[in-house]
């Protein structure tokens, strides 16, 4: 074909062009960085509550939730590897992971306001970090999906 020359266009065309990236894509793959570190928080905190016990103290009302601290140390444990791989998962553009991602960013965020009388600083950073990772993944997710 010459260069004047086009070639006709199917009218049954089902294309549709992708929307571009927008600046945003940084924050999903922050919001992946950070489901996979805060994973690893998680798991280093459930660690170590559940081999010493006495590391955290408690103010005298104790936790919100009255609970062995071992027992909160699965819960952070569990929490933390299923973040890592919802982590890596947002990173690959996956939508299974952005949702479990959420919903693993709500549990933490609610697993640690119940831990804040043990180690608020802690978990206060974890909070923030997960309204960071929800709100990344909720509303700009969408933008790195392969």
């Amino acid at each position: 074909m010459s260069e004047t020359q086009q070639r006709p266009v199917a009218s049954n065309s089902t294309y549709t062009p992708r929307p571009q990236a927008t600046g945003w894509v940084g924050y999903v793959v922050f919001a992946g960085v950070m489901l996979i570190m805060l994973g690893g928080f998680q798991a280093i905190e459930g660690l170590v509550a559940i081999f010493r016990d006495d590391y955290y103290l408690v103010t005298q009302r104790g936790l919100l939730l009255t609970m062995d601290f071992t027992a909160w140390g699965w819960t952070h444990l569990i929490l933390g590897a299923v973040a890592v791989i919802a982590g890596i998962g947002v990173l690959l553009g996956q939508t299974w992971a952005r949702v479990t991602g959420i919903i693993i960013a709500v549990l933490s965020a609610l697993s640690n306001i119940a831990f804040l009388p043990a180690y608020p600083i802690w978990a206060t950073i974890i909070i923030a970090l997960d309204v960071l990772a929800i709100y990344a993944l909720a509303v700009h997710g969408r933008e790195v999906q392969y």
